[in-house]
């Protein structure tokens, strides 16, 4: 549990700019492990859901400081 909340402090910490480039390396990853598992070359499969979970996190912290900068008017 100590790792997710370091783990989003620093996301916090990052601007736009860096999570989205952030995210993008991670799906770039997670499109990698998935053509490896597919074809049984990927020994590590937890790091599939692990990649996901990282991106689903960007994707909240990415959400927040939008609305932060938009002063809370998007739908």
């Amino acid at each position: 549990m100590k790792g997710k909340a370091v783990f989003m402090k620093d996301l916090q910490d990052k601007t736009i700019k860096e999570l989205v480039q952030m995210r993008r390396t991670l799906k770039k990853e997670l499109y990698s492990y998935t053509m490896k598992n597919a074809i049984k070359w990927l020994k590590e499969t937890h790091k599939i859901g692990d990649t996901r979970i990282k991106i689903a996190r960007i994707n909240t912290v990415l959400t927040h400081k939008t609305k932060e900068q938009n002063g809370g008017n998007m739908k």
